[in-house]
């Protein structure tokens, strides 16, 4: 069973296309030119970005699979959560190709892309506990198999990825500041600056899983006002708050794991190709007895082959959607139905 897989919830136009689960191509066009100048990804010029990449990466996807639209069997594409401008781009490309050939259409969840992201290079068991971290989304769930995922904590505030975003812009490093932050931090002492880890008190109803990354940013953007950020100070103060956002997310990821009973934990999504957090976590897992999977870089942002991972198995299971399934920029993952 040959898929087309189309990727657009935010800021990177992909096509994927995948034969059986097996990738034949994953095309990934960045837009950080587009939004370098801004620190940030301003919606209205990522959706007009997607409009004149989205045909010429699903051809360079179809070319680098070997096939044509006709040797396709399935067509599927992100429908949420995400950017709603984006997200129409890539959708409408996609139901428009399955409505002229006459092909199946699944519409995926963004965020169970990212969940089954480590099976693309290996059969990592359920059930098993995932960390979903990017610059939107930081939520612990747990995976009982396809479609059965039960959220055990999410982010009060502001996603791990949008508070490395937003301290990059403090220390003025540019844009896409993870990328920048996890670079400088190498050279610099994390023990420098004592920034807060946030531990919260559990909800009512609620595992005392959440994430809360608002007060981290604040401390360092008061650091950097009291202390400046010249370029001997701006190496300890990247590392430092990288130290204290790993803390957090590490920590709170193998307590949520030992919670759940599970002995697996995989950690995905952009956030996940930090080469610190890769590190730690790895560490804290062996210490824990928790065996720990972070699928390869290129499966760590987003990317049309977890998405196209995502639609086979519910393909196979004999799942298909009309053509009417619209965009949302909320997604509720715990809703979504079992294959």
């Amino acid at each position: 069973m040959k898929v087309l897989a189309v990727e657009t919830s935010c800021d990177d136009t992909a096509a994927a296309v995948l034969d059986s689960g097996v990738v034949l191509s994953n095309i990934v066009t960045s837009q950080d030119d587009v939004h370098r100048i801004y620190g940030g990804v301003v919606p209205e010029l990522a959706s007009r970005a997607h409009m004149s990449a989205i045909v010429p990466t699903i051809e360079q996807a179809m070319r680098e699979a070997g096939c044509g639209v006709r040797d396709l069997d399935a067509v599927a594409a992100t429908y949420g959560p995400g950017l709603i401008g984006s997200l129409l781009v890539g959708l409408s490309t996609a139901k428009a190709i399955a409505f002229a050939r006459g092909l199946p259409f699944v519409g995926v969840n963004h965020l169970e892309g990212h969940l089954l992201s480590a099976r693309l290079e290996s059969d990592v068991p359920f059930p098993y506990v995932a960390l979903l971290v990017s610059g939107g989304h930081t939520s612990l769930y747990l995976a009982r198999g396809h479609g059965d995922y039960e959220l055990l904590g999410a982010t009060r505030d502001d996603a791990a990825g949008e508070a490395f975003d937003k301290v990059a812009v403090v220390l003025g490093l540019g844009y896409p500041g993870g990328r920048r932050i996890d670079e400088l931090a190498h050279s610099g002492n994390a023990a420098a600056y004592a920034f807060p880890r946030a531990r919260l008190k559990p909800r009512p109803g609620r595992l005392p899983f959440d994430f809360s990354f608002s007060g981290i940013k604040t401390a360092v953007a008061l650091c950097a006002r009291e202390h400046g950020v010249d370029a001997g100070r701006r190496a300890d103060i990247a590392a430092s708050f990288q130290e204290a956002v790993v803390d957090m997310l590490v920590g709170t990821a193998i307590a949520a794991t030992r919670r759940a009973a599970a002995t697996r934990l995989v950690v995905a999504g952009g956030v996940s190709a930090n080469s610190r957090l890769r590190a730690r976590v790895v560490d804290a897992g062996r210490d824990a007895g928790i065996d720990v999977v972070i699928p390869s870089l290129r499966y760590c942002t987003d990317n049309a082959a977890m998405i196209g991972l995502a639609a086979t198995v519910r393909l196979a299971a004999g799942q298909r959607d009309g053509l009417d399934v619209n965009a949302a920029a909320v997604a509720d993952l715990q809703s979504l139905t079992a294959p």
